[in-house]
């Protein structure tokens, strides 16, 4: 191998990524997709072929995805886990379960075979964490309901995808369940193996070392300690016949539960953006843009089953969670893609013969597909959300309302949302003794309000049965905390709509929404902005007033000293 040739592979692979990423981040896409496409374009099949080392490259590109499920270890924690709740959590094991479940069975009604259908489950099922929670951050919708639902189950599947690469690694071993079992139980073994050392290694040996040594003075070593654990991980379980991703998972898990953890996201951060764009350009290079061009209805037909697939069981996941048509849609819309972690699998089930390589292609193409709509399914996912429900007839309508709730009575104040900026109107409500009623879609929030003395309800307040049973419509007083736009905007014209005569103070987070507010009929809208710049200021104020005054004593010493 000419090492000179290999690296101005690398960096030619790296220049056309980053303009294309540049180009995709101006058309306000993910940069994924820009890097996918530059793999297509320099060294896919029907390319330019400008590279002359593609294999070498695909070999360094698999460091960048070990880095990336080390960097996921360092960020999981079982906290993060119990904030989102447990029936989040098993709405994202049930959306990938029925998710695989569903392709799988198309796959094999389409005479695909019971291994590589499985395979191809596994793959459909996971969405792309980069690409979904770009956009959701982005458009400030991080914090509705859907985009909650969509956290938690991509937190999940990012969990599922150690799992899944040790399932491709099961799938292309003999046929026979004897050997099967005797695969799972090796598999196993060696992992709990790897543990224990990584454990040891880790945790009493490397970190109490390196705590000896002053960490201002020799971050360096921080760093080093990060690379050399992820990378001999990863080494460690590909020599004993492990996935490397599960090498790297499990390093980064012990060394997130270390005094290191922060220092070390931080500084791994560049070489996993250095590796993980050379994983994606070199997945673009797996993709055909000739096969795209030529097989064009199929690749549409199939992008357009998955995103469909996907919504509908994300839909059906929201119902059995007790949760509205409205969140169940939207989610499911903004999870229509096909991840990230699809690449990773596909190349080893090719790499294994579990699937043929044509329909790895087939599995890029759609993935690029989807990528590419994501941005348009998450801004439309709310509109479309809100389409369905109100299309829907009540009697089947997702459940919005907690049967064991307080029964409906006539409140003077409905406070919707119970967050930390409706708490503090709960508690003021509470000291004036006037009677409220709290609608939240948390049990925690619900026991919260009536430890206030409060009528906390559980329901989903954009739908007009909750607000009815809420008794809406003698209420004098409505404030509104939620902070997505969308449901506020939503719950803003049901009340308008059912209590004509309420006085509705709601929040608005941001200044230029608050023309949507005021057409929508808000009689008083608080801005989050202008709350903090307010705030801010007078902060600023005082202390500067402060400073002066110190300043003007120190000069009158000064002068009198004189």
């Amino acid at each position: 191998m000419d090492i000179w040739k290999l690296l101005l592979d690398v960096v030619l692979l790296l220049a056309v990524c980053m303009i294309f990423g540049g180009i995709a981040s101006w058309l306000k896409q993910s940069p994924l997709i820009g890097y996918l496409l530059a793999g297509m374009l320099v060294g896919g099949p029907g390319s330019a072929k400008l590279l002359a080392l593609e294999s070498e490259i695909e070999v360094i590109a698999e460091l960048g995805v070990s880095l990336l499920l080390f960097s996921l270890g360092l960020e999981f924690s079982w906290q993060r886990l119990r904030a989102l709740g447990t029936s989040m959590l098993l709405g994202g094991v049930m959306q990938i379960v029925l998710t695989a479940t569903l392709a799988a069975g198309v796959c094999t009604l389409l005479g695909v075979s019971m291994r590589a259908a499985i395979a191809i489950g596994a793959m459909v099922s996971l969405s792309s964490t980069a690409c979904c929670l770009r956009v959701l951050i982005d458009r400030a919708e991080l914090d509705s309901v859907h985009g909650r639902v969509a956290l938690a189950v991509l937190l999940v599947q990012d969990l599922a995808v150690v799992p899944f690469a040790i399932l491709m690694n099961l799938l292309h071993g003999d046929g026979a369940l004897s050997h099967i079992a005797l695969d799972v139980g090796k598999t196993v073994g060696l992992a709990a193996v790897l543990v224990v050392v990584m454990y040891f290694a880790l945790n009493l040996v490397a970190v109490r070392v390196l705590g000896l040594f002053t960490q201002e003075r020799n971050r360096e070593l921080v760093v080093l300690l990060a690379v050399v654990t992820g990378l001999g991980a990863t080494w460690a379980a590909h020599s004993v016949g492990l996935s490397p991703a599960l090498g790297a998972f499990g390093a980064g898990l012990f060394l997130g539960g270390s005094r290191f953890a922060t220092l070390i996201r931080a500084d791994v951060s560049s070489l996993r953006t250095l590796l993980l764009t050379l994983f994606f350009g070199s997945a673009g290079m797996a993709a055909d843009p000739r096969w795209i061009a030529t097989h064009l209805p199929l690749v549409i037909g199939v992008s357009a089953g998955i995103v469909i697939g996907k919504a509908v069981v994300v839909w059906v996941m929201a119902r059995i969670i007790r949760l509205s048509d409205a969140a169940g849609v939207s989610a499911g819309l903004s999870l229509g893609q096909i991840g990230e972690f699809a690449f990773v699998l596909g190349s080893t089930a090719v790499a294994g013969g579990v699937i043929a390589a044509e329909t790895y292609a087939l599995i890029v193409s759609c993935a690029i597909v989807t990528l590419l709509i994501t941005p348009t399914l998450v801004s439309a996912a709310p509109h479309v959300g809100m389409l369905v429900q109100r299309g829907m007839p009540r009697r089947i309508r997702g459940t919005a309302i907690d049967p064991t709730s307080a029964p409906a009575h006539h409140p003077d104040v409905i406070l919707i949302g119970f967050g930390p900026a409706g708490e503090h109107v709960g508690r003021i409500l509470a000291e004036c003794r006037i009677p409220a009623t709290v609608i939240d879609l948390s049990e925690r929030s619900r026991r919260a309000a009536d430890a206030l003395g409060l009528s906390g309800q559980v329901g989903d307040a954009t739908q007009e049965d909750v607000l009815e049973h809420a008794g809406i419509d003698r209420a004098k007083l409505v404030v509104i905390t939620l902070p997505d736009r969308y449901a506020a905007l939503t719950v803003l014209s049901q009340v308008r709509n059912l209590a004509p005569q309420a006085h509705v103070i709601t929040r608005c987070r941001y200044d230029r929404h608050r023309s949507e507010f005021d057409e929508a009929g808000a009689h008083e809208i608080v801005q989050d902005e202008q709350q903090a710049g307010q705030e801010l200021a007078q902060r600023v104020r005082e202390r500067a007033t402060a400073l002066c005054a110190t300043d003007l004593g120190n000069q009158s010493a000064d002068t009198s000293s004189s």
